[in-house]
């Protein structure tokens, strides 16, 4: 009587050959749920569900494909019991008036930023060069607050055909379907994320020097708190949306005039904008000058820009528990805590 026996694989060799791709995964499970914290999760339970069958891993794909089909049914699984996560703009309905009072609404599970920078979230360096621009395009805040208007498997057939750029067969053996369906899905979700936002300028990529120039501006005309000189660095279909607020703003003038009703800023060095990325886009941990003379933080802003080199999306973040927020996109508690910025405030 012959038996078989399975040689166990050790933790080691299992984390040699996954944790290379733990960042990439992460992105995908962001892509998948629009919440950092949720992706986490999510995460840990696709390298639990991983190492557990590492042992049948046949390797006829590659570990990347092998930890990205796990990651998406694993988020599958856990999008049938969630909420999409919108921001203000997907809620439906046209730009607020910047003179109502402002609304929240905690109930909605509202989209969240990403820490993290392109470099850290795309494939490495042997990966297709179409694929890893698509992957660092696609972890862009509005490419995934569009996502979120998607059923889940309309939203993981596109991320996985047009993200990363699988073959319609491979689709369809990781989510069980034919590779028709998987062709329909496809059409229609790319259909609806034409309809899926507001219109904006599209996205324009400034070399180095002007979105440096562009970001110092902005920055300054913060801490001056110069609202004319905001106003004049936005584009004509300008958006800003400040989750959980309820409400959406387009154009400068209506931008404007929210800021002046609503920002607890008095003058200049009330706030003071600490650099972060997000979503591996510009953003700022903004700090508010509180009654008893500290600046603390008060919303993360994520930048984009549009036509003519200036600002054509803003989305200010708020939440309940801003200091960790702004510790896990690598901002201090107090900017006082901050390393010297190359350009000083005059206000810090």
């Amino acid at each position: 009587m012959s038996t078989t026996t399975t040689r166990p694989a050790s933790d080691a060799e299992f984390l040699e050959v996954s944790e290379p791709f733990r960042r990439e995964i992460l992105a995908h499970c962001y892509r998948m749920m629009g919440s950092h914290h949720d992706a986490e999760d999510l995460m840990q339970e696709t390298y639990l569900r991983a190492w557990r069958g590492y042992e049948k891993f046949d390797r006829r794909a590659s570990v990347r494909t092998w930890l990205h089909k796990i990651a998406t049914n694993t988020c599958l699984t856990a999008l049938q019991s969630r909420q999409r996560r919108p921001l203000p703009s997907g809620l439906g309905g046209d730009a607020f008036d910047p003179t109502d009072d402002l609304l929240q609404n905690h109930e909605v599970p509202w989209l969240e930023p990403f820490a993290g920078t392109v470099d850290e979230v795309a494939p490495g360096d042997d990966a297709d060069p179409a694929y890893v621009i698509g992957a660092r395009e696609s972890i862009r805040l509005a490419f995934i607050a569009a996502l979120q208007h998607l059923p889940e498997r309309q939203r993981a057939v596109l991320i996985l055909r047009d993200v990363l750029q699988w073959r319609a067969a491979e689709v369809a053996d990781t989510i069980g379907v034919t590779t028709a369906t998987v062709n329909s899905l496809l059409q229609r979700a790319r259909e609806q994320l034409k309809n899926a936002s507001p219109q904006e300028d599209s996205p324009t990529e400034l070399d180095d020097d002007a979105k440096r120039e562009l970001l110092a501006k902005y920055v300054s005309a913060f801490e001056r708190y110069d609202v004319e000189a905001i106003v004049e660095l936005f584009t004509d279909k300008a958006i800003w949306e400040m989750p959980p607020f309820t409400g959406w703003y387009q154009g400068p003038a209506d931008i404007g005039a929210l800021i002046r009703k609503n920002c607890p800023a008095e003058g200049p060095g009330d706030q003071i904008l600490l650099p972060a990325v997000a979503n591996g886009q510009p953003a700022f941990g903004l700090y508010m000058r509180e009654p008893d003379g500290v600046h603390r933080p008060f919303q993360l802003q994520v930048v984009d820009f549009g036509a003519d080199g200036k600002v054509s999306y803003v989305v200010a973040f708020f939440s309940d528990d801003l200091e960790a927020d702004f510790e896990r996109f690598g901002l201090p508690a107090t900017p006082y805590d901050a390393p010297a910025r190359t350009a000083q405030s005059p206000w810090h």
